[in-house]
């Protein structure tokens, strides 16, 4: 069957017998597939740029890309460091490290707290020594552990009430503590105790787990309408605990399940509301580290605070003089095992502590660029903690 003559031209792209009205179908064609062109080409760009950006986002920073990138070594180091002094005034060599900065800053204890004007004049001290960058930490849970006898909470953990008294609790002893200058509030305490007999009962929050969540997330939110820094401790929990770590070595003989539906639901709480810093205890966990204690174990304090809770600000040590740290090795080689397993700060209550800690974790760094990586991602937290703060860094 032979073709129809005007079907012929019709189909003809461009030929010789196309007339005016297949000039302009084509026309037509070539504009549509242009736009086509045009509009896959922006998805596609849209769809690579956002491809990347998720990319960067899953990838840790490059070091050299770091905040902590434009300090020396040194300095890295030293904000990883919080130091300590005896008595009410600075030392010089408290002036020394915070000028030089060789330390973050201090944390406050019963000795360097006489009164509120003494207060005021020593933190004024420490922060023009420091250009004013320095975190000033006291332990303020409140009840008999307040580092600031005369500033809130008046009333212990166990007395506090519920969340909204809680939370008023504890913003109005930010805003008390604010004013004398400390920023960093080692606290609050969100261990769930195990029964009325565990060590740590009577400086925790009282009721079932979920009750101690609620209650941990809003001293966190209090005391973030201050602008004080609060501290979610002892993770992952020293609910069980039938000795004080700073007195004694201490094992949480728990299941992984137990402690999961227990101890980390409260500092799920404290993520969820953001808090600045979370404090790893000293103890022993073998259902998830039957070696390292909390606060030398990557198991703990990347896999399952960083990776699993998600957890992004500082990872702080407690006390790295307690009983259970020095039963294990001394000062620096503890230092150094907590900062490789991913803590971020490092607290020292012995005022001595420093001149063994800093020489080795400079060492350290100097020799082995994994640890360097390491010590410029804490000290990136740091820094970040302290632009959250307002402070200069």
């Amino acid at each position: 069957m032979g073709e129809h003559p005007g079907r012929r031209r019709g189909r003809g792209p461009a030929g010789p017998r196309s007339g005016p009205a297949g000039r302009r179908r084509l026309v037509a064609l070539v504009g549509v597939a242009l736009l086509a062109l045009v509009a896959g080409l922006v998805a596609g760009a849209r769809r690579d740029g956002e491809q990347d950006k998720q990319a960067a986002r899953r990838r840790p920073a490059s070091p050299a890309s770091s905040p902590a990138a434009r300090l020396s070594l040194r300095r890295q180091v030293g904000q990883l460091l919080v130091s300590s002094f005896d008595g009410p005034v600075v030392p010089p060599y408290i002036s020394r490290r915070l000028r030089a900065g060789e330390t973050a800053g201090v944390v406050l204890l019963g000795s360097n707290v006489e009164s509120a004007a003494g207060l005021r004049t020593l933190t004024r001290s420490l922060q023009r020594a420091a250009g004013g960058a320095a975190l000033v930490a006291v332990d303020q849970e409140g009840g008999q552990i307040r580092s600031v006898p005369f500033a809130g909470p008046a009333a212990g953990q166990p007395a506090q009430g519920r969340s909204a008294e809680v939370e008023r609790a504890a913003a109005a002893a930010g805003r008390e503590l604010q004013a004398f200058g400390v920023n960093v509030n080692l606290a609050p305490v969100a261990d769930v105790p195990a029964s009325p007999a565990t060590a740590l009962a009577g400086r925790s929050f009282q009721g079932s787990a979920a009750a101690v969540a609620a209650r941990t997330r809003a001293a966190v939110r209090g005391s973030g309408a201050a602008r004080l820094a609060a501290t979610a401790k002892h993770f992952p929990g020293l609910g069980g605990a039938p000795a004080n770590t700073d007195d004694a070595q201490v094992t949480i003989e728990a299941s992984r399940a137990e402690l999961e539906a227990r101890d980390l639901p409260p500092f799920r709480a404290a993520v969820a509301e953001r808090v600045p810093l979370v404090m790893a205890s000293h103890a022993l966990y073998p259902a998830y580290d039957r070696q390292r204690i909390s606060s030398q174990s990557p198991v703990l304090l990347t896999h399952l605070l960083r990776e699993r809770l998600r957890f992004h600000g500082v990872v702080v040590t407690d006390s790295l003089e307690a009983q259970a740290v020095l039963d294990r090795s001394g000062v620096a080689e503890a230092a150094r095992r907590s900062v490789e397993a991913g803590v971020d700060l490092v607290l020292m209550t012995g005022s001595a502590s420093w001149n063994e800690v800093f020489p080795a974790l400079l060492e350290r760094a100097r020799g082995s660029r994994a640890f360097r990586v390491r010590v410029r991602q804490a000290a990136s937290r740091v820094l970040a903690l302290k632009r959250r703060l307002r402070l200069r860094r």
